[in-house]
């Protein structure tokens, strides 16, 4: 019944879900991202946190005593101070903002790999229908990520009000301590409450990362049809490779009976490789491979030479040689001019002594 209807019943194929990745279409987790990027956060802070709170507060210090470029000039050298502000703090937090954008691209090469694509950004006429996007937004999909995002958000909020009331005592303390002191007190408070809303968003970013793949999975179900016509596509692909890969061996093979028969010699590795040479003083600079073969082809090359009555002579080691240095039609290398002459002397030697 469910195959008569179209319904889309079966996991999708290997094919489907590549397609789909070329699209775009990829599992993905807002929250696990931003998990990610909150622990790299954290991390950058415990590296360099030191580094930043003495940084600004040096800054700050030479503001406030007027030992910065423009502090002490009164209203004029507002503009002075200003930009000595910016440089300086660009000087202090750009190592750490640029360390955090790779944390931000790793978190989202971790979930869907490099796949760059510009099929998402392409323009689609039913991206304006009002009707669809109505229908996205009240879909039930959109319902449950609202409904998960408050409660995310709840969660949160509780963590963080109950961190917060349980250290108002360490905040009261603070205008006892120095400036720096009391960053690094505030600091360590605040990492503490960060590290635990970590632990929390990561528990939901698993969660909301186990959603979004059946979501996607779901999506990308196929009906029994769909299956079907993907099988006897492959099916046809490979039966059109196969029927091109035997065309080739036989326009292969008509060459061969052509060209071994006009051929001076063969020579062969009786199990794999079989090398025709055929050399003329008058025309030819060094002899030239006239036909060349592997295993099957090999095996063909011997069979037209004995019926052509080509001499086939066997050195395993210079028919590999002779295979794998030079092309059908190509003359042979000068390293293998001494062993090919040596064959070609004997082969001349033979039909000399069957002529007379």
């Amino acid at each position: 019944m469910a195959e008569e209807l179209g319904e889309k019943t079966e996991d999708p194929t290997q094919r489907r879900l590549s397609d789909a990745r070329e699209k775009g279409q990829v599992i993905k987790s807002q929250d696990l991202s931003g998990a990610i990027d909150l622990l790299g956060a954290l991390v950058l802070v415990l590296v360099f946190g030191n580094g930043l709170v003495t940084g600004l507060s040096g800054m700050l210090r030479a503001i406030l005593s007027g030992e910065a470029p423009g502090s002490s000039a009164g209203v004029s050298g507002i503009r002075e101070l200003s930009q000595w502000t910016t440089i300086e703090t660009v000087k202090i937090a750009i190592p750490v903002m640029a360390l955090m954008g790779v944390v931000v691209f790793a978190a989202q090469l971790v979930q869907v790999q490099w796949a760059p694509t510009t099929e998402p950004l392409s323009p689609k006429l039913e991206r304006l229908d009002p009707i669809a996007g109505f229908g996205r937004v009240f879909s039930r999909k959109s319902a449950a990520r609202t409904t998960a995002g408050v409660l995310k958000l709840v969660l949160i909020s509780i963590v963080a009000g109950i961190y917060i009331v349980k250290s108002m005592g360490v905040v009261a303390s603070l205008p006892r301590l120095e400036l720096v002191a009391g960053f690094v007190r505030l600091g360590g408070t605040l990492l503490r409450m960060c590290a635990w809303i970590l632990l929390i968003m990561l528990v939901i970013g698993a969660a909301d990362y186990a959603v979004q793949r059946w979501f996607f999975m779901r999506e990308q179900r196929m009906t029994k049809q769909e299956v079907k016509d993907e099988r006897k596509s492959m099916d046809g692909d490979a039966e059109m490779k196969g029927r091109r890969l035997r065309i080739a061996r036989q326009l292969a093979l008509q060459r061969m009976r052509q060209d071994v028969p006009k051929a001076d010699v063969v020579v062969t590795n009786p199990t794999h490789y079989s090398v025709a040479l055929k050399y003329e003083a008058d025309k030819m600079v060094s002899p030239t491979v006239v036909a060349k073969g592997a295993d099957y082809m090999a095996f063909r090359i011997r069979e037209i030479a004995i019926a052509s009555g080509v001499p086939i002579v066997e050195k395993a080691p210079l028919a590999r040689a002779l295979y794998a240095s030079a092309a059908v039609g190509q003359q042979i290398s000068p390293e293998h001019f001494e062993a090919v002459a040596e064959v070609l002397a004997y082969v001349y030697r033979i039909n000399e002594q069957a002529v007379a």
